[in-house]
């Protein structure tokens, strides 16, 4: 069976200082799955060149396989930090542990946090009208069960 720290190995040597990986697997029947991406989006032939690389370090003679390189699609949820940093500064939607459910403007992320801004058309005391409500959310990457872009058509 091929060592997914080997192949982890082989992904990080193809890949610059804007980009990283989100996710590696290999399976007890040598599938192997990298998920790759990048601060200023992954092109097809990044993967090419890293699927390539990987590739023809092994041996088909001696371990048979299946290889997938890939960047992690717009409506998966986020699994590294990396991403949280990739996406500052546009809307996402999370799941907190606590079943809690928003979207919003991700403002910041941090080693240890991040800052979701949500805003809502709310009553407010002594208006006629709704007015825009923004509140500010900080929650720990322990706390969020699941988190992904938001992706709109403007």
């Amino acid at each position: 069976m091929i060592e997914k720290e080997i192949v982890i190995k082989l992904v990080e040597e193809k890949l610059d200082d804007k980009m990283f990986i989100v996710e590696v697997s290999v399976s007890k029947s040598n599938v192997i799955n990298v998920f790759v991406d990048s601060f200023e989006g992954m092109t097809i032939e990044k993967c090419i060149e890293i699927s390539r690389h990987v590739e023809h370090s092994f041996d088909r003679e001696e371990e048979d396989f299946e290889l997938q390189v890939s960047s992690p699609g717009l409506t998966e949820s986020f699994r590294v930090k990396q991403q949280y940093l990739k996406y500052q500064g546009r809307e996402i939607e999370i799941a907190t542990s606590d079943e809690q459910k928003l979207k919003g403007l991700l403002k910041e992320a941090g080693e240890e946090e991040i800052v979701l801004e949500t805003s809502s058309k709310e009553k407010v005391e002594g208006q006629n009208k709704k007015q825009v409500v923004v509140r500010e959310f900080k929650f720990k990457y322990n706390e969020i069960k699941s988190a992904k872009a938001v992706i709109t058509f403007k």
